[in-house]
């Protein structure tokens, strides 16, 4: 009895030329033309690119104490309002005391209580079962060096909160500046740090937050990656992580780089020495990013006790539901504005992906897309949109190189006028009569 036909057939394989004929027809779509585009924008040498000046560092220090000194003198105006018509001050609402209690109110006074006291061995409960707001939620590192230069110079906490914030806010303005002269044009690149110095959230540079030593970190990080000094980025990345929280952001941004550079092997060479330490900064990087959870839990013997401190501050928003990942912004847009709400979060996220589209954007490099890219992705991810967004926000800073921020003097007075305005808004709802 003779076999099926199909048992005598031999077994058809896909033709090595079909699958060329497919590849290429995907090539030559518009969408496949699209994003070789993409690619190649993204990996062309920057042009216009021309070394840092000397007497650059001096420009920069100029820029920077003309803004701190804005920073102050709103601050200072805002103060003496507040004391002259007794508002209260703080999540307290208690009456305003020294200027130094206004520079170091909110989280601020939270850094300070680490620094003195450590975290609380057990959280704080409602009748619910909720984790309330504690000082788990604020990383060590700001705290650690408040304490030891406090006692190393005699100084209160307070003053020397401030004077760490200064210091490393002229740090992230100097390194911007560099990271920017990197990767584009002199005057995107002094105009972005013009903008970034009179931000409206710019005032956080003089007040006892943690914010320009996360900004220090995390450009120095960004810039390392571009020179490909792969592994000096593995001990920053880890300070980073207890800074505050985002150093996430700077971890998937190296995996994409990595990622890029290995499928690019065969053009733009990538040996053992530069992706074993990529890899070895992006791991670490990751997993020092995650850790804060477990250590919180094994100190205080509260599972997830780091999360669940952080939707302490969601429950006055979206209630105690349990944290889901991507979740949050449709969470808190659907609770107060229902359709509507999700469909801006839609407009938002269709807004961002047109801008790192953005032919301006991706002229700024792979490592300033691909960070732009992570971090937006990580803000979408983990956090609940509310008042702190503005200054979460503020670590986008290099894609403020985009040189359409600068291209003519009409527009950059504009922008400018538009920050200093916004930043005396913020400071009086986002500090003196609000929530920051």
């Amino acid at each position: 009895m003779s076999a099926p036909p199909s048992e005598l057939a031999p077994a058809t394989r896909p033709s090595p030329v079909i699958g060329r004929q497919r590849l290429d027809r995907v090539r030559d779509s518009r969408l496949g033309r699209a994003l070789a585009q993409y690619g190649r924008d993204i990996l062309r040498t920057p042009e216009g690119i021309v070394p840092v000046e000397r007497g650059a560092f001096t420009k920069v220090l100029l820029l920077w104490a003309i803004a701190r000194i804005v920073n102050f003198g709103m601050l200072w105006g805002f103060y003496s309002i507040a004391k002259a018509a007794r508002w209260g001050f703080g999540p307290d609402s208690e009456r305003l005391g020294t200027f130094w209690d206004y520079l170091t109110g909110w989280d601020a006074d939270r850094y300070g209580q680490i620094a003195a006291q450590g975290y609380p061995m057990s959280l704080p409960m409602n009748v619910s079962g909720d984790i309330l707001p504690n000082n788990w939620a604020f990383l060590p590192v700001f705290p650690t060096m408040v304490r030891v230069l406090s006692g190393a110079t005699g100084l209160g906490w307070q003053p020397v909160a401030v004077l760490l914030s200064l210091g490393a806010s002229l740090g992230a303005t100097w390194l911007l500046f560099v990271l920017l002269r990197t990767v584009t044009k002199p005057q995107p690149a002094w105009w972005a740090v013009v903008f970034f110095s009179f931000a409206p959230m710019s005032f956080l540079f003089v007040i006892g937050y943690s914010e320009g030593l996360f900004m220090l970190l995390m450009f120095a990080g960004m810039l390392l990656a571009i020179k490909r000094r792969y592994l000096w980025i593995l001990p920053i990345g880890l300070i980073t992580a207890y800074t505050r929280p985002g150093v996430l952001a700077l971890g998937l941004a190296l995996g994409i780089v990595f990622l890029v550079r290995f499928f690019r092997r065969k053009v733009d060479p990538f040996p053992v020495r530069e992706w074993a330490s990529l890899m070895a900064s992006g791991l670490v990087i990751a997993a020092a990013g995650l850790s804060w959870n477990h250590i919180a839990q094994y100190v205080t013997g509260t599972h997830n006790a780091y999360i669940r401190t952080e939707l302490g501050w969601w429950l006055d928003y979206v209630g105690n539901d349990e944290f889901t990942p991507f979740t949050p912004w449709f969470r808190q847009a659907g609770t107060h504005l229902g359709v509507v709400g999700i469909i801006l979060v839609i407009a938002l996220i269709v807004a961002f992906a047109a801008l790192m589209w953005s032919r301006p954007v991706r002229k700024l490099g792979l490592m300033v897309v691909a960070y732009g890219v992570s971090y937006g992705v990580y803000i979408f991810a983990v956090f609940l949109p509310q008042q702190s967004t503005f200054r979460l926000l503020m670590p986008m800073a290099p894609l403020l190189g985009d040189e359409r921020w600068s291209s003519t003097p009409r527009r950059r007075t504009a922008i400018l006028a538009g920050c200093l305005v916004l930043q005396a808004v913020a400071i009086l709802l986002l500090w003196t009569r609000g929530n920051p």
